[in-house]
């Protein structure tokens, strides 16, 4: 079996160093870099299992690169901070991060965490693939009440495959859950509050604003499938989802 490829984006070498040995030892090949414009031109040239990432970067902010990145790729993504506030740390995952961890850290800490967020994304791809091979025989009743169809919209419960117009959307976590919760109540005009509680792991930690970006770039995907914006905005109130 080839070994994993991670990408370590990190300026600082004393953290990079030692963190690399650990790695290393696992039998992970690291490759190492201390700029965002870097880590981009790596990944576009190799597929990467894991991407390790520093918030303060000299070129770039962590959490503007991880937005680049989600553009594109899919990679698995941990976050190191030295940031203390929490605030900093949640919208790191609400962005596309699946963990974060604190410096000071140990390299076993980062280990452990990599090998949970591998296990994690193994178990969702093998449940998406059995779905998958499932629905390409017939779509039985049983699994026909995990998919939401309004209009042009089909969004499976189980695999979080979307699609609008009959294209597929490439959504954030947040952005599907978003999602998912307008589609559940087409219409209806929903406050960022009550979206919060419903969409968010942490809505008490998170920032009503957090909704109005996650909405724009939600808008932007959307209007590259058709020029109709569907999620109406209802001022003072919220949003609402609505037939294009």
């Amino acid at each position: 079996m080839p070994s994993k490829q991670i990408l370590l984006v990190e300026d600082d070498p004393a953290i990079a160093e030692p963190l690399i040995y650990a790695l290393e030892r696992e039998g992970w090949k690291v490759h190492w870099v201390t700029l965002a414009a870097q880590a981009l031109e790596r990944l576009a040239i190799m597929p990467h299992d894991f991407i390790i990432l520093d918030v303060g970067l000299p070129d770039m902010d962590g959490f503007d690169l991880c937005r680049a990145i989600r553009q594109q790729w899919t990679t698995p993504l941990l976050f190191l901070t030295a940031r203390s506030e929490e605030i900093e740390r949640i919208i790191g995952l609400e962005i596309g991060a699946d963990d974060y961890c604190a410096k000071p850290f140990s390299p076993r800490e980062i280990i452990s965490r990599i090998k949970v967020i591998w296990r994690r994304v193994h178990l969702q791809d093998t449940l998406q693939s059995i779905v998958t091979s499932k629905s390409e025989i017939t779509e039985k009743p049983s699994e026909a009440k995990h998919l939401i169809a309004w209009g042009e919209w089909r969004f499976n419960l189980l695999t979080f495959h979307v699609t609008y117009y009959d294209k597929t959307l490439n959504l954030t976590r947040y952005e599907l859950r978003l999602l998912e919760v307008l589609l559940k109540q087409p219409e209806r005009v929903w406050s960022r509050g009550q979206l919060m509680q419903a969409a968010w792991e942490h809505p008490d930690h998170s920032l009503e604003r957090t909704i109005d970006s996650h909405i724009k770039t939600l808008r932007q995907k959307l209007r590259m499938i058709h020029p109709i914006d569907p999620i109406q905005t209802h001022r003072g109130l919220g949003y609402s989802l609505s037939r294009s």
